[in-house]
């Protein structure tokens, strides 16, 4: 494994996107071990769009504009649903003291759904996988699935360092009403901002 790939991928799971901003949210609202669970489900929705890359999926949506469109606008809606959601206080990201916490499922499922509906990703590891395989393999296929399980180590470990970095913050936060407003306001924003980001986006 070349350390232009480590370095490559590290620069863009470290760089703000949905997975990141769901875990730190989760941290903030739920602590370390939410932090975890959904950084986890942030990497498992890679799996379908690392499948699609790998066995020509990716390729039809390139070339698809309908499909692109469709899976992509269900993205856009879904994070507008979910900043809607941490606006009220309510849904997975639920920040509060009290009881009323979202489950894991809940949470797990959430995570999954925003990385599955973003299309962009089946692009970009269609895009970059094939950068990093050797000419000389004799069996490409092998070496993409390894390099896609290590972007998804990578990207669990990352995610969680970000999550347990906010967690960490939560009790400071929890004790503050007027900071947990503004950090939902912001998280909202976040999302909404990735949904729109989302929607500009053209093949």
């Amino acid at each position: 494994m070349s350390p232009e790939f480590l370095l490559t991928s590290l620069l863009i799971i470290a760089s703000p996107g949905t997975g990141a901003l769901y875990t730190m949210a989760s941290g903030l609202a739920r602590g370390v071990r939410a932090s975890l669970v959904a950084a986890f489900a942030s990497t498992l929705g890679i799996i379908p769009h690392m499948l699609a890359a790998i066995t020509g999926l990716a390729a039809l949506l390139h070339t698809s504009a309908l499909l692109f469109e469709v899976l992509k606008y269900l993205g856009v809606l879904y994070l507008l649903y979910m900043a809607w959601q941490t606006l009220r206080d309510a849904g997975p990201l639920r920040i509060s003291q009290d009881d009323q916490h979202p489950t894991v499922t809940q949470v797990i499922r959430a995570g999954v759904a925003m990385n599955l509906l973003n299309p962009k990703l089946s692009i970009f590891f269609l895009a970059f996988l094939p950068q990093f395989v050797g000419t000389d393999t004799t069996d490409p296929l092998r070496q993409m699935v390894w390099l896609s399980l290590m972007f998804m180590v990578m990207t669990f470990m990352v995610f969680a360092i970000y999550g347990l970095l906010a967690a960490i913050l939560r009790e400071r936060i929890l004790s503050r009403p007027a900071v947990m407003i503004l950090l939902r306001r912001a998280f909202a924003a976040g999302f909404a901002a990735l949904g729109v980001k989302l929607m500009l986006t053209r093949l």
